[in-house]
Formats: structure tokens, C-alpha cells, sequence
């Protein structure tokens, strides 16, 4: 077991002012891994003042220095990719394999492109008689979630440095192993003092403290719906500005004219994008619309997909695609989700509130389910589940799939499968969310990712997440 007994404020690793320790454990077993002090809003407060000292002085240097910085992060987290993605397989469940691709690749990718787009942004334009420019906004807080850590800390500590800001990261403390590595990253380049400060702890105390200090001028948040309404009406009394990117229940359309093959790769592929990371995904495909005629269809490919593809197994084993859950209390939220979908009267094609053969008992696994005949009223079809739980719901006209696929509190993702690629672009524009997939294209970690609705405001990644960071200032001359 590893013990941290240090959090990093100006530069330096120093004890927390508390005694408290908090726990994290192994999603394959159920043991504890590691402990991590539990930070107070004494800590914060000190760590956001060390980062508003820093702030003037990181804010002006070049955009060429600030990208040094991070392409040497970036390197930096390269040479250490292997342990990253072992560390977010053990804290989150994510099979091994592709966590080297998602939970370790893409934070590197995003230092890299925030370093890139430092360089290359036009930082001022005019505008008739004024000088239109574009400033760092100050210290941000920064508050991110356990399902992809390091991702979610990247994308805005990488572009909030690079934009000139000074940061206060406070991790998940499910999993927090990865912001330790990152910051031992940090602190071996030489980062000036006070620019990144980490500061573990709890929400209802480090969260709170960061979106509530009069020193900290924008929180970027991402979690749930429920806690992102906290964070900005905490921030509000300051008149922060504030990022949220929230939770999602996002619609795949299938249309109806996909042909029988084109029908099933877009029923197996959805699957997958339902599963990834065993559901526990803000933007995963939770609900698959299918004409009606084609529902018995889906529901055989469906469960032959799951259950000869996505059994739950050791996510270190050749080959896993479904690993466990990241904590006790999420397979008891995910299980109560399985058994409210059957109690509402959904049709349960496979899986079910059982717990898994052949998986260690005390590890966090759960059973991939798939239900049919949903109707968009149930408690499945709106409340973001965060497991590997799809709901199938049929539809007869293309109107009635864009209503459907609409009427939700979210707005975060989405896809639509078609075999005219104009028409289902057509119906991609009619889907109000941030992000949406035609014909199973790609994510792309450069393009700007963020939702509608109650999954949020602001932008994340690519030049529009760069810009999240950055103020505007007419000087009229």
C-alpha cells in the first residue's frame, strides 16, 4: 500500500494542516491501495494564495515559455504511462489496454495541444479604433471526477496554465493516484512556484472552499448535474465565472435506412459505446433508438454482443472489454438502477441485479444489462446511470426519434446511424447536444467537447477550451 502524506502547495511538498486520511481502493478486489491526506479549507486557502501570488508573474511570461512547460509535462507523463494506466485501471476499472490509450494517452495529448495553441493563438485583433485583447482570467480551481482523472485534469489544468492562468486542483479522492503522479511530473520540470498547487480532499470541504475563496476567479467543475448546481451557486455570491461539464443521457438514433448489416455493426458498435469504461462515461450512448420493426433485431444482437463480448473479467486480463466499477456505492447505484428498469416494466433482454460469476467477489463487478421496450418516461431512459446499463426504445417515424432523443435534461452526446450520411446529418443538427457521432465517427480529443441543458456550459480541449481561460479587454485608441 502507498502512503502520501503530502500535499503540494508553492512550489513544495507540505503537511496538511488536518490529520485526517481517506482510503482508495482497488476496483478488482476491494483492497485499499493507497492513502491520501484529506484536505481543509486551510490548505485551499493557502494554495490559492501561493497561486494569486504566482498569477502576475506566470501570466507574463510568453506563450513560447508557458508551452515549454507544458510540452515537458507532457513528456514527462509519457515516460510514465505504464503506471498511469495501472494506476486508473485499479482506481476506476478501465481494462488495462485501453487505458494506456485513453487514461494515459490523451492527458499527454492535451498538454501537447495546449502548449501548441499557446504558441499559435492570436491573442489580439482590432476592431475599428480598439485593441481587442485577450488576458489569462486568474486562478482557477479546478474540481474533477474519478471516471477518466487524468483526462479530466488536463483538460483544464494543461489549458488553463497555457493560457497564463495559475491553478488550485482538487482531484476526486476515488481516484487521486494519477494527480500525485502528475504533480510529481510538475514539480521535476521546474514549474515556478504557486502556478500548480493539489490539494486532496472531499468535496463538501475542498470543493467548497475553492468555489466559495474570494482568490480563486473561475471554477472549472466536472460531476454530476447535482454537484455542478452546488458549485455554481456557491460561486456566484463572488461572481465567479464558472465551467461545468455535468452528466449526460445521451440517444444513438439508428435509422431506418440502415441495411441488415449496416443495422447490426450500428447495434455492436453501440454496445460498445454504451460499455466503455464500464458505463462510466458522461457521454456514453445509454439509449438506443430503434424502428419499431427492427426491435427484436436489435435485442438479438444486443445480447449476443454482450454476452460473447462484454462479460466483466480481471481488466488486466489479454483481451478484457469490461472491467468492474469504481467503487462499492456505485455497484449498489447501478444495481438499484437495474432493478427499478424491471420494476417499471422494461423488458430485461440480458443481465440483471445479480452479482457476476466467475469475478472476485470482492471486487466491484457488476452485470452488463440491456433492456427493451423502454419508454422514455421510465427512470432508466432519464436518470444518468453510470454503469453498463442500455436502454432500448423503439420508435415509428423519424419526428417521433428526434423528440425522444430530446426530451431529456441533458444535452451532453449523442449519435445518429444512417445509411444516407446526409440525412443523418440532417437529423445530427435537429439533436440539441454539445457533441454528437454520425456514422460512428471518431471522438476527437481536439474539437471542443461540453453540453446543452443541464450537462453544462463552457467548452473543454482544442482552441475552444484554450479560450474558456482567457478574458477580453477593448483598449479604445
Amino acid at each position: 500500500m502507498q502512503t502520501y502524506d503530502k500535499i503540494y502547495i508553492d512550489g513544495a511538498w507540505v503537511a496538511s494542516t488536518g490529520s485526517d486520511t481517506l482510503e482508495v481502493f482497488d476496483s478488482t478486489d476491494g483492497s485499499v491501495i493507497a492513502t491520501i491526506p484529506s484536505g481543509t479549507a486551510e490548505d485551499l486557502d493557502k494554495a490559492a494564495k501561493a497561486a494569486k501570488a504566482a498569477f502576475d508573474g506566470w501570466a507574463a511570461k510568453s506563450s513560447e515559455e508557458r508551452a515549454k512547460y507544458c510540452t515537458r509535462i507532457a513528456e514527462g507523463l509519457g515516460a510514465r504511462m505504464d503506471e498511469i494506466a495501472t494506476v486508473v485501471t485499479r482506481e476506476a476499472g478501465m481494462p488495462k489496454w485501453l487505458s494506456q490509450i485513453v487514461q494515459a494517452g490523451l492527458p499527454i495529448n492535451s498538454f501537447s495541444q495546449a502548449g501548441a495553441i499557446a504558441e499559435s493563438y492570436e491573442y489580439e485583433q482590432t476592431v475599428g479604433n480598439s485593441l481587442v485583447v485577450k488576458e489569462p482570467v486568474g486562478v482557477v480551481g479546478c474540481i474533477t471526477p474519478w471516471n477518466y482523472p487524468l483526462h479530466q485534469i488536463a483538460a483544464k489544468v494543461a489549458f488553463a496554465m497555457a493560457a497564463g492562468c495559475t491553478v488550485v486542483l482538487k482531484p476526486s479522492e476515488i481516484a487521486p493516484i494519477d494527480a500525485y503522479i502528475l504533480t510529481e511530473v510538475i514539480d521535476s520540470v521546474g514549474l515556478p512556484p504557486g502556478v500548480f498547487n493539489l490539494v486532496p480532499g472531499v468535496g463538501q470541504v475542498v470543493g467548497e472552499a475553492i468555489s466559495g475563496h474570494p482568490d480563486i476567479d473561475m471554477v472549472s467543475f466536472t460531476g454530476s448535474t447535482n454537484a455542478g448546481k452546488k458549485v455554481a451557486a456557491n460561486a456566484a455570491a463572488s461572481i465567479k465565472r464558472v465551467a461545468l461539464e455535468l452528466g449526460g443521457k445521451s440517444a444513438n438514433i439508428l435509422l431506418d435506412d440502415l441495411d441488415d448489416a449496416g443495422f447490426e455493426a450500428a447495434v455492436r458498435d453501440g454496445v460498445g459505446k454504451c460499455y466503455i469504461n464500464s458505463g462510466q462515461t458522461c457521454t456514453a450512448l445509454t439509449r438506443m433508438l430503434v424502428p419499431r420493426g427492427r426491435l427484436a433485431d436489435a435485442e438479438r444482437i444486443a445480447a449476443e454482443t454482450v454476452e460473447t463480448m462484454y462479460q466483466p473479467t480481471d481488466p488486466f486480463a489479454e483481451g478484457a472489454m469490461l472491467g468492474p466499477l469504481s467503487s462499492r456505492m456505485q455497484v449498489e447505484r447501478v444495481t438499484e438502477y437495474v432493478r427499478k428498469g424491471i420494476d417499471e416494466g422494461a423488458k430485461l433482454v440480458t443481465g440483471g441485479p445479480e452479482k457476476p460469476e466467475g469475478v472476485n467477489p470482492d471486487g466491484y463487478f457488476v452485470r452488463p444489462t440491456v433492456f427493451s421496450e423502454v419508454t422514455n418516461d421510465m427512470t432508466i431512459a432519464q436518470e444518468e446511470i453510470f454503469g453498463p446499463v442500455l436502454s432500448i426504445l423503439p420508435y415509428d417515424t423519424e419526428e417521433e426519434a428526434i423528440a425522444i432523443a430530446n426530451d431529456s435534461l441533458y444535452g451532453l452526446s449523442g449519435g445518429v446511424q444512417g445509411g444516407d450520411v446526409e440525412r443523418a446529418k440532417a437529423v445530427a443538427r435537429q439533436i440539441r447536444t454539445g457533441q454528437i457521432e454520425v456514422n460512428q465517427g471518431a471522438f476527437n480529443p481536439n474539437a471542443p467537447f461540453g453540453g446543452y441543458k443541464q450537462s453544462g456550459y463552457g467548452r473543454e480541449y482544442g482552441t475552444h477550451g484554450f479560450e474558456e481561460f482567457l478574458e477580453t479587454k477593448s483598449m479604445q485608441l
